[in-house]
This record gives C-alpha cells, sequence and structure tokens, in this order.
C-alpha cells in the first residue's frame, strides 16, 4: 500500500473528525458569510508524484478553494431554485460515501431495495397512485429527459416500430407541444435525437406562463397525429401552473403522451392551501420532480416517475451476462442511463424518515411565507416592480425604470455578499428572481435581503 494511504488510513478516526469539525464550523457560519464572496481564484498547480495525505489537503482546501465557495447552502442564496441540505440529509449522504454501495442490481439489492422504499414515499408525498413507478437520477434535466424517452418509445408504439431498437428515424415528424417549457426539455430532446425544433410553443393565458388549454387543442388538431405534450407544475420565473386535469382530459378527443415538469412546483402538494395547484398530476404518463431543491437533500438528485415502467425498460434495458434479468420488476439499471452510480435514495430516505410530511410542509410553508414578504416589500421599494403575483416561493421582480440586463446584473452584484439573485426575462422584461426553497431561511433572513434590496436601489 502506497505511504500516504497507509498512514491515512492509520489515523483514519482522527482525520475523519478533523474533517467533521471543519464540516461544522463551515455550516454554523453560514448564517453570516457572504452569499458569493468576492474572491480571486486560485492560480492552478500541478499535481504532485508523492501526495500530501488527507491532513495536509484539507488545510491546502480550506486555504485556497473554500474562501471562495458560496453559502449556496445558506438562507440568502435565492438564485435558481436551490435548496439546502436537512441536518438528516447531511447524515444520510456521509453515509452513502461510506458505505460506498452501486445500488443498481438485485444481485446486490439491499440498496436498490431502499430506493424502491424512498420511492415509494415520495409518490405518496406528490400525492400519486401506485401505478407510477419510479428511479431516482441526476437532476430535473435529466429526469425530464427519462420522460420524454419513455415518450418517444411510447410514439413507436403509437406507430408499431421501436426507436429503441430502430432509431428515431422511424418516427418521422415528431411534435412537442408546451407553454412555457424548461430549457431543459429542449435539452432533452437534442440529447434525444428528437431535435430542439420538434418542440413547438403553444400560447399561454393572457399575463401568466400557463398554458391556454384552448390554444393547445387547436394545436392538438393541427397535430393531426400522436405527439408529446409537456406540461408545467411551477415554472421558474412565476411558479404559473398549467390546469393539469384541463390537459389530461383533452387525450379522450386526442392521442398524446402527457409528460409534467413538476421540478419543484410538485411541493405545493404538502400544503393544504397550495395542493390544489397539482390536481390532476397524477393523471400524467410521466413526471419529473427535482429533490435537491425542495426537499433539501445534497446535488445531485431528482425522482422520475411514469405510468409506463414496460417502456421505461424497453429504452433503457442493459444487457451482460453480469446483470439480472430484466423481470416484470427491472432492476435499476434498466430503468435510467446509469449503470453504475451512489445509494443516491440515502439522503432522501433519511430526511424523509427524519421529519416526515409535517417536516417537510412545514419547509415548504415557511419558504412560501418568506417569498411573499419579500414580495410585498418588492411592491412598497421606490424604483422596483414585481411583474408577476408571488404564487408560491418565487418573486419576480425587475427595475421600475429603464430595466436593462446590465442594470440588473449591477444591482444584483451590489446584493451579492447579503443575497444571491438571478437573472431572468419575464414577458421580455429583463428581471430578476429570488427563489425560496432553503429549510433554513426565515422571515429575519428575508427581511434582511430586503432591506438590501432597498439600501441598492436607493443608493443607485
Amino acid at each position: 500500500m502506497h505511504p500516504r494511504l497507509a498512514d491515512d488510513l492509520d489515523a483514519l478516526p482522527d482525520l475523519l473528525e478533523a474533517t467533521r469539525r471543519h464540516a461544522a464550523a463551515f455550516l454554523d457560519g453560514l448564517a453570516e458569510a457572504p452569499v458569493v464572496p468576492d474572491a480571486v481564484v486560485p492560480q492552478a498547480v500541478p499535481l504532485s508524484a508523492e501526495g500530501v495525505g488527507l491532513a495536509a489537503a484539507l488545510r491546502e482546501f480550506a486555504g485556497r478553494w473554500e474562501p471562495g465557495l458560496s453559502a449556496s447552502a445558506g438562507p440568502r442564496y435565492l438564485g435558481f431554485v436551490t435548496g439546502g441540505v436537512t441536518p438528516a440529509a447531511l447524515a444520510g449522504d456521509w453515509l452513502t460515501a461510506t458505505v460506498d454501495q452501486n445500488a443498481m442490481s438485485s444481485l446486490d439489492a439491499t440498496g436498490q431495495h431502499l430506493e424502491r422504499e424512498t420511492v415509494g414515499w415520495l409518490r405518496e408525498l406528490f400525492g400519486l397512485s401506485d401505478r407510477h413507478g419510479g428511479a431516482l437520477v441526476s437532476g430535473a434535466t435529466l429526469s425530464n429527459t427519462v420522460g420524454l424517452a419513455i415518450a418517444r418509445e411510447w410514439l413507436g408504439e403509437r406507430l408499431g416500430v421501436s426507436p429503441a431498437e430502430a432509431g428515431v428515424a422511424a418516427l418521422g415528424t415528431v411534435r412537442v407541444l408546451s407553454g412555457s417549457p424548461h430549457s431543459s426539455v429542449a435539452k432533452g430532446l437534442s440529447l434525444l435525437g428528437l431535435g430542439r425544433a420538434a418542440l413547438r410553443t403553444v400560447a399561454t393565458l393572457p399575463g401568466r406562463e400557463a398554458v391556454d388549454p384552448a390554444a393547445l387543442e387547436a394545436a392538438l388538431r393541427e397535430a393531426d397525429g400522436p405527439c408529446i405534450v409537456v406540461a408545467n407544475a411551477g415554472t421558474v420565473n412565476t411558479v404559473d401552473f398549467d390546469d393539469l386535469r384541463a390537459l389530461a382530459a383533452l387525450r379522450d378527443r386526442y392521442d398524446f403522451w402527457l409528460h409534467t415538469d413538476a421540478a419543484f412546483g410538485a411541493f405545493a402538494a404538502l400544503s393544504a392551501d397550495h395542493a390544489h395547484l397539482v390536481d390532476g398530476l397524477d393523471l400524467a404518463d410521466s413526471v419529473c420532480v427535482d429533490l435537491h431543491k425542495w426537499l433539501n437533500v445534497p446535488y445531485d438528485s431528482a425522482v422520475q416517475f411514469t405510468r409506463r415502467q414496460d417502456l421505461q425498460a424497453r429504452v433503457f434495458q442493459n444487457a451482460a451476462a453480469y446483470l439480472g434479468p430484466l423481470g416484470a420488476t427491472p432492476d435499476l439499471v434498466h430503468l435510467t442511463p446509469e449503470n453504475s452510480r451512489r445509494l443516491r435514495a440515502l439522503a432522501a430516505w433519511f430526511t424523509l424518515r427524519a421529519y416526515g410530511r409535517d417536516g417537510h410542509r412545514e419547509i415548504v410553508e415557511r419558504c412560501v411565507a418568506c417569498a411573499r414578504v419579500l414580495g410585498s416589500a418588492v411592491e412598497k421599494i421606490e424604483g422596483l416592480r414585481l411583474l408577476a403575483p408571488v404564487r408560491l416561493n418565487v418573486v419576480c421582480f425587475t427595475l421600475a425604470d429603464g430595466p436593462t440586463p446590465e442594470r440588473l446584473a449591477a444591482l444584483a452584484d451590489e446584493l451579492a455578499a447579503e443575497a444571491f439573485l438571478t437573472p431572468t426575462v419575464y414577458a421580455g422584461q429583463p428581471a430578476l428572481r429570488a427563489a425560496f426553497s432553503n429549510w433554513r431561511t426565515s422571515e429575519a433572513d428575508t427581511q434582511r435581503v430586503a432591506r438590501a434590496l432597498e439600501r441598492a436601489v436607493r443608493t443607485r
């Protein structure tokens, strides 16, 4: 054994304790740390032949790289839709690396069974029936892509071909219809060989990001054949929701696969006041939910659900002598693009088991309340304009006069130490958006962001 490895193995308990203390200190400082520090990127160094050992590597990381890391796990990181990591999820993630399981095969099955239990809990959390099978993937982009891959195979089934076997050329022209599709949908279509040009944007309701059901019906009539519809349960700019029941009802007259992108909007199901927003989610043929958003587990974690796991296995089956058979309950290796991966479900299992439905409901409801506090503050700040109602957990706003991408970027830069917001464009207007999805965020944090925002606008 290499001497550095041997030394670290002998000292492993002490080294892990040092790492624990370092991690705890980092987490303790999140509340007051600059959200996005103004740090110089360290100069790259060459790889050493002999190595330095774990203790020295930890010291170097703390000195060279950690000062530039954002407080993305903290309460005032409001960019994108970024959750933190609950204490239970952190413990689960540490143990994921410790046990180092590849949970894909029934030949070594315990991790696979744990993932199925976790998927069952998630299915219940989001109000889906047991007709939906599921598996964990790396994020919403891959969850959407897996759903679209199953939809692609469904199109082939309708046409009497299998694109998984014959290739996408066997499908001919493919139409994918959506009101406000997330960018990951086009990326997935490109990856699947269906092409970005297959995506047709359908008119939305006036002043909304939700698709107009009448416009969708007209597009379906024009398609004149089987196609794919991508519904939204929570758009990124304004958290708008398509009328899922109305869209599903169109299948009585038109032949289409209904995929619902509920990356973070699915969590509305946890709140009695907002569950109506995802009414009809169970009617979808496939569903995307991102877990490293509002479930507050570490990157990278999402779940995909589908009613047609038989088609899913047809797409992703992997034939090798060392793998289990396809069978009635396919091994996870037959359900996603990966042949091997870490026990991704463990962090989700820990946080669900530790805090249950009520604990995660409280996180959702507190985040929604915080978003409303900031939305109200924006409406009172002279020089700012709220662009849409605060429907759930995102506040979308712009400068009242002369909003340009450059001016909004400058405003975001001025806020960087106190809060991180990301740019967007909504209804043709350059804007900023604040997304509340971190389990640590409180009303006090929100008021602090509002005060920083008011100061930044006043001094411009």
